[in-house]
């Protein structure tokens, strides 16, 4: 599509993939935005992007085997999130060496099998930065579950996840369980992760579970008003990242985390220039 003609949206509305690429993203921000506020709190975003990276060589894998990618996907991603939890009891930061070692590894064997597996580049693009038009409507249950799971989530753990990561020491003076809160939080972004790799691909899973709550946080004061923020960042993200996907004939991927990058940057630009701001207070 040129890039002096703008698609008109409404047009856009009336195509049947269009509308189902949106109706994804949106749940998608839902997952991505109630999860990544708590990412964002308990310095995550390098795991969450590591085990969406993660799941490739699974993908790749269950393709040439001909096994469901989904399940081979969320199997990878749960056991990695298993060994994140387990380094992190033993005293390991597990966004560390790691986990950049793991990135490496699962980009450079997913790249190797891909070269047996798909027959051009389209098939590795599409897991790798995800499709707009190849969403099918088992992708949306799949979003809409991880949407349902996100915030059953938040409601059973929000509190715990806030308390460790504002005072861990303090939580587990409370009692809050933090070891199985985390490994919740570890699990249940791996899971989500999965569920947005059809939209915007092992490789920017962030562009959904940690941009839009990292812009929120540069706004907000209050652990729920970086929740509803995020979540209300992460839609008009993957909308106009749709569209402007659908304007540039590019995966909806690379639009989102392009813009967010730019929406990121002039926030925190506009803020450092502007009036010094208070501390961030703590939740009640």
């Amino acid at each position: 599509m040129a890039l002096d003609a703008l698609p008109d949206p409404i047009y856009l509305l009336e195509l049947r993939s269009t509308r189902t690429a949106a109706l994804e993203l949106l749940l998608l921000a839902v997952a991505g935005g109630t999860l990544g506020a708590f990412v964002v709190l308990r310095r995550l975003a390098f795991y969450t992007h590591a085990v969406g990276t993660a799941t490739f060589p699974g993908v790749v894998v269950a393709e040439a085997a001909s096994f469901s990618p989904r399940v081979a996907a969320l199997g990878v991603a749960l056991a990695y999130a298993g060994g994140v939890e387990r380094a992190g009891r033993r005293g390991r930061d597990p966004g560390a060496e790691a986990t950049g070692l793991m990135l490496v590894l699962a980009l450079a064997v997913g790249t190797i099998l891909a070269s047996d597996v798909f027959s051009s580049g389209a098939g590795v693009d599409r897991v790798l930065f995800g499709s707009a038009v190849a969403l099918s409507d088992a992708d949306v249950a799949v979003a809409a579950a991880a949407a349902v799971l996100a915030l059953v989530a938040a409601l059973v753990f929000g509190r715990a996840w806030a308390a460790v990561a504002f005072d861990p020491g303090g939580a587990a003076g409370l009692g809050v369980p933090g070891r199985w809160a985390d490994l919740a939080l570890l699990a249940i972004v791996g899971a989500c992760a999965v569920a947005a790799l059809p939209a915007v691909g092992a490789l920017l899973v962030t562009s959904l579970f940690v941009v839009p709550a990292a812009i929120a946080r540069l706004v907000t004061r209050s652990v729920a008003g970086l929740v509803a923020a995020s979540v209300g960042v992460a839609a008009a993200l993957g909308l106009l990242g749709l569209y402007g996907s659908v304007w540039l004939d590019v995966p909806p991927g690379p639009a989102i985390a392009v813009l967010g990058a730019a929406v990121y940057a002039v926030v925190a630009g506009a803020l450092a220039l502007g009036p010094a701001r208070t501390p961030r207070e703590a939740p009640a």
